[in-house]
């Protein structure tokens, strides 16, 4: 199988780099774990350093564990969703005996899920509208937003979550295309009714794939994602120590918004320091090796303590 290359490796290796001391020997939490590219390269780069890796999907922390098996104990990887870190606290600190030195969210989708048809994230591939992070969660799909939703509530999904500009003539067009007894089911349903319904001079402005921002809104949805950015981040700040690292790659300007104002309160209130006051992009040639990259935006924030932030 093809080791997907990580987003941003170099700079993260950099930032993590500029939080240890020497050989200090501790534990980094991998809180989005996936393929598990981002945890093999600190391990390749750092030989006193061990990894916690959390990934709510058993076929990610699956993939993980294939290729990061070279690095035996310094590896351990944890069923659970980075929202849970907070109330976890107490266990993941037990597990590594202390505070972590570092911890790292790559935000958005895998490069696992959108290659995986059924798991229906891509608009590029036929497949079920599912989009739930974890298949073994109960959670509503896609598919049942769009068949339980009416045109206020697509709207504004659309609109809030996906920075839609034709959040209402999409929403209205599935609507009635509901009235008429059609409901989409799949991906190619759903890309196919928001090709015809967007006139072609608005699909040729989109910068992309007209059906893209639509897709982004239902599975942020679907895994009630921005609200996960801020307890994932307030579980971090909790289990870090002093000097340590929190990094965050985000992929839309939703969720870096949401790091920045943090991030932000944070520093304002002593709590810490923002390591980058710009977010860092990803270079002209990764980006041309990798597409995925192009919208990624780094943050980072150097963990104070003690500290009291009534935001957090």
């Amino acid at each position: 199988m093809e080791q997907h290359v990580p987003v941003m490796r170099s700079e993260v290796i950099d930032i993590v780099e500029a939080h240890i001391s020497g050989n200090e020997s501790g534990f980094f939490l991998d809180a989005t774990l996936g393929g598990g590219g981002h945890s093999a390269a600190i391990l390749e780069k750092f030989k006193s350093l061990a990894i916690v890796g959390l990934d709510r999907d058993k076929a990610a922390r699956e993939m993980a564990a294939d290729r990061l098996f070279e690095f035996g104990e310094r590896v351990k990887i944890i069923a659970a969703n980075f929202t849970e870190i907070e109330e976890r606290a107490a266990e993941l600190t037990e597990l590594t005996g202390g505070a972590f030195i570092g911890v790292l969210f790559d935000l958005g989708v895998s490069n696992m899920q959108l290659t995986t048809p059924e798991r229906g994230f891509s608009y590029q591939e036929e497949g079920p509208l599912d989009m739930r992070m974890d298949i073994n969660e109960n959670l509503p799909t896609a598919a049942d937003i769009l068949r339980k939703s009416d045109v206020r509530e697509l709207t504004k999904i659309f609109r809030d979550y996906g920075e839609e500009r034709h959040a209402f003539r999409i929403a209205n067009a599935i609507v009635r295309s509901k009235d008429a007894g059609f409901i989409p089911e799949t991906t190619g349903e759903l890309s196919s009714l928001i090709r015809r319904v967007l006139p072609a001079p608005v699909q040729r402005k989109a910068g992309g794939h007209p059906a893209r921002r639509v897709f982004q809104a239902l599975r942020i949805a679907v895994n009630a994602e921005l609200d996960a950015i801020l307890a994932g981040l307030r579980g971090a700040l909790k289990i870090t120590k002093d000097g340590g690292v929190i990094i965050v790659i985000a992929y839309h300007s939703l969720e870096d918004r949401i790091v920045k104002r943090l991030f932000r309160c944070w520093a304002g209130e002593g709590m810490g320091g923002l390591v980058t006051r710009r977010p860092l992009e990803p270079s002209y040639k990764e980006i041309a090796g990798n597409r995925k990259s192009r919208s990624a935006k780094l943050r980072a924030f150097t963990v104070r303590r003690p500290h009291g932030c009534k935001g957090a």
